[in-house]
């Protein structure tokens, strides 16, 4: 009898931790992200400021990098209600205006992958593509990021 409930719970199990998410820390996980994003414009920031000769192979490879993370963004997943507590600098606006907090998302990972398959081949172009991924960052923060103090 026990192995007949065994086999019969075993498909309800596996649909279980099929549909379960990757990480019940949805702070964690988003800030993960964010902090992955920020390093890699950290590496290439100082070739937008011409402090560094402009390296195509690290503006590819930060570009790609960038868009991979952006695409990972899920709004649903990442930004539940009630994942603004705790040590975090999100603002309430982001679920006060759900919409727009999700159509800013949709426009950066859409300027993201436009950017990595931009290709830039020198300072001014990479300065294109990387300014309209750069004024996503700020636009969205200025509006659903409590500034730090």
């Amino acid at each position: 009898m026990h192995r007949l409930i065994s086999f019969a719970a075993a498909p309800l199990l596996a649909i279980a931790v099929l549909s379960a998410p990757a990480s019940a820390d949805a702070l964690a996980d988003r800030q993960a992200l964010m902090k992955d994003q920020g390093k890699t414009v950290g590496s290439i920031t100082p070739i937008i400021k011409g402090e560094k000769p402009y390296d195509a192979d690290a503006v590819t490879t930060a570009l790609k990098q960038l868009n991979e993370d952006a695409q990972k963004i899920d709004v649903a997943a990442l930004f539940p209600a009630g994942s603004d507590q705790g040590k975090t600098t999100v603002s309430p606006k982001i679920w006060e205006d759900n919409a727009g907090f999700v159509a800013a998302v949709a426009k950066y990972k859409k300027d993201a992958a436009a950017a990595a398959a931009a290709n830039p081949t020198d300072l001014d172009s990479f300065k294109v593509v990387f300014n309209q991924v750069a004024e996503n960052c700020a636009s969205c923060h200025k509006a659903f990021r409590i500034k730090k103090d």
